[in-house]
């Protein structure tokens, strides 16, 4: 076993992904979205989970793609990638990206697959795939697109400009800025803050949002999900709760 791969950590509704290969910051080899696959294969069966974060060690949060493993192997490149980030958005989970310092290539599609994405000033994001001779793949540019629009996404796209945290708010790929030290405590009252939300209704709206924002909602799946949402017990607790101004218990029922 590796090691520096991808470690999972599960501590009640909240599991975290943390990535550690700092001296290579953080960079994604084979193995690593070998590791990453089995960890969302393995929070999306744990129904108590509600909350997936990726967090990183040392100064970067992650360099993307390790571009040494990309040449004339294209069974464990781009499209490889790709897969793993969209499983990454589709996973059952709502999920956080710890951005606490650089991402690049790949790993900006990482953050933008996830639901929030919180940052510290010193951090930035490049995406050199144009300057690589690299070709993205469909599912990355459809995260750009639909998170910052298509001016935004040309011009990280095409030019390879490196922007820095504020522009990086500005443009909708951090959700906030938080001041380094205060970065963990932050990840962990948004953790909370989502953990205690009704999970159906939780988790339901973010699966539908992501569908939306890519165009193809499924109409019926969402009708189903309503419904299921308007009969549950979790309903009446919230309900009784709220009048009760009390804090509501769900159980996802």
């Amino acid at each position: 076993m590796d090691d520096n791969a991808p470690l999972l950590t599960v501590d009640g509704s909240v599991a975290t992904i943390r990535l550690r290969r700092p001296e290579v910051a953080n960079r994604l080899a084979p193995g690593d979205l070998r590791a990453l696959r089995d960890h969302l294969d393995a929070v999306n069966e744990m129904e108590r989970v509600l909350v997936l974060r990726f967090v990183s060690s040392g100064k970067y949060f992650c360099s993307g793609y390790d571009i040494g493993s990309l040449a004339g192997k294209a069974n464990e490149g781009a499209l490889n990638f790709g897969e793993v980030m969209d499983a990454i958005e589709a996973a059952r989970p709502v999920t956080i990206a710890a951005i606490n310092g650089g991402a690049y290539g790949g790993a900006t599609d990482l953050c933008l697959a996830c639901d929030f994405r919180i940052g510290v000033p010193a951090c930035d994001m490049f995406m050199p795939a144009a300057r690589l001779g690299l070709h993205f793949y469909r599912g990355g540019m459809e995260r750009y697109v639909s998170r910052l629009g298509l001016n935004a996404a040309k011009r990280l796209f095409l030019t390879t400009d490196k922007i820095d945290a504020q522009e990086m708010l500005h443009i909708g790929f951090l959700t906030e800025i938080v001041d380094a030290p205060a970065l963990q405590s932050r990840v962990d009252e948004l953790s909370q803050q989502l953990a205690g939300m009704a999970p159906i209704a939780l988790l339901g709206m973010k699966a539908h949002l992501n569908a939306i924002a890519r165009g193809v909602l499924d109409e019926k799946a969402l009708e189903r999900d309503m419904h299921r949402s308007e009969t549950s017990a979790d309903l009446r607790e919230g309900a009784a709760a709220w009048k009760e101004k009390r804090k509501p218990q769900f159980t996802g029922r």
